[in-house]
């Protein structure tokens, strides 16, 4: 059975950081791309970042590039993602993705979900 668990999401202020981890568990995680996805409130899940089962490639949403690096430790199935210089426009739930491929960049091409994590910026 697969599982992503993700944490580390919170109340944070404006300008502020967060470390979103999510660990894996039932795949085979050093040969799977992940990522991580974000949904605000009534607003539909996006993209924020991609990286590939060696760790080296990695991609980004427009909205997020240089304040959210994405990197992951194949030795103990965790990815994690770094969000760096929030804004109250990143509030939202954000989702880790076991993907379908590296290319991958629509919910539709997710094959597990995890629960979700909510981080919240205040102005």
């Amino acid at each position: 059975q697969v599982q992503l668990v993700d944490s580390g999401g919170g109340l944070v202020q404006a300008g502020g950081s967060l470390r979103l981890s999510c660990a894996a568990s039932g795949l085979t995680f050093s040969v799977r791309s992940m990522g991580w996805f974000r949904q605000a409130s009534a607003k539909e899940r996006e993209i924020v970042a991609v990286i590939k089962w060696g760790g080296i490639s990695t991609s980004y949403a427009d909205s997020v590039n240089g304040r959210f690096p994405i990197t992951r430790d194949n030795a103990n199935t965790t990815v994690f993602l770094q969000i760096n210089s929030l804004k109250p426009e990143d509030t939202g739930v954000y989702y880790c993705a076991a993907l379908k491929r590296y290319g991958a960049r629509s919910p539709d091409e997710v094959h597990y979900w995890g629960k979700g994590t909510l981080v919240t910026v205040s102005s």
